[in-house]
């Protein structure tokens, strides 16, 4: 590329920052957002069903009870969450949905508007509701913070020169697709094992800390799970300064700091 058109392209990428920011909740930190509600939660909808069509669903009724009894609860904080910030709005076209699918990996995803999966191998790191809640509420954090949608628009700024998702999908639909499975981590080899940026990553840990506690579960259940996921992949993770993640140390540490912020949300929860 020469070096003439990098700079058009950097300002374009400037220009379109300036004008489509959104604002994650909790940090306040501003994000590029290309994609309106109304394109795509749609779409989201759409890859959802089409993901659940390919994929097989557990039949494990205690198991697929457990999914749904603790992803409603995280539902329902979520909802709190909004209200009282007076945001309940962003989340007036959500269909929340709870899915349980057989596949050995550990993993699992929240696509926007609340579509939810949560893979059979993850269970036994989980071991409890306490700990799946652990898991869904930093993968919803994931969808609520919009990192998702500010991966794909950073796609659509960068590798497609700022068009609308729509543009994108009617001339260069193959690049499209894969950047959308990309930056929302469908498929199994993305969900909670995708490479976010450190910066997603502790933004969900901490707003999944305040859903779980919210939704009464014990903030101090997500060290035992992060524990138990760094003894699963023990070997596996590259060294912090060659991962988009922050070490399992590193996280935990932060995740003990958090712990006495997001403690009144779940003794409040135990209150009412």
């Amino acid at each position: 590329m020469k070096p003439n058109k990098r700079c058009i392209i950097a300002l374009l990428v400037i220009l379109v920052f300036l004008l489509s920011c959104s604002t994650v909740p909790v940090t306040g930190r501003k994000q590029l957002d290309l994609i309106p509600d109304s394109t795509l939660l749609p779409m989201s909808f759409q890859q959802y069903d089409d993901f659940l069509k390919s994929n097989k669903l557990s039949t494990n009724q205690g198991q697929i009870q457990a999914v749904r009894q603790v992803g409603m609860r995280i539902q329902r904080a979520v909802e709190e969450f909004f209200v009282e910030r007076d945001m309940s709005g962003r989340l007036q076209d959500y269909a929340w949905e709870f899915n349980l699918v057989e596949n050995d990996q550990v993993n699992a995803f929240c696509m926007p508007g609340g579509k939810v999966v949560v893979y059979t191998g993850i269970l036994p790191i989980a071991g409890n509701e306490a700990g799946l809640a652990v898991v869904m509420g930093h993968e919803i954090a994931h969808a609520i913070a919009g990192h998702g949608s500010e991966r794909m628009s950073q796609g659509l700024a960068v590798e497609m020169g700022g068009v609308a998702l729509s543009a994108a999908l009617a001339n260069q639909a193959a690049q499209t697709q894969q950047l959308w499975m990309t930056a929302f981590g469908v498929g199994s080899q993305y969900g909670l094992m995708l490479p976010y940026s450190r910066l997603h990553e502790s933004e969900a840990d901490h707003l999944g800390l305040i859903f779980m506690a919210m939704a009464g579960y014990d903030p101090h259940n997500a060290v035992g799970f992060w524990e138990r996921m760094a003894q699963a992949k023990e070997g596996q993770a590259p060294p912090e300064f060659m991962s988009t993640h922050p070490a399992d140390a590193t996280r935990i540490r932060k995740i003990q700091e958090l712990i006495p912020e997001v403690m009144p949300y779940y003794e409040k929860s135990k209150q009412g």
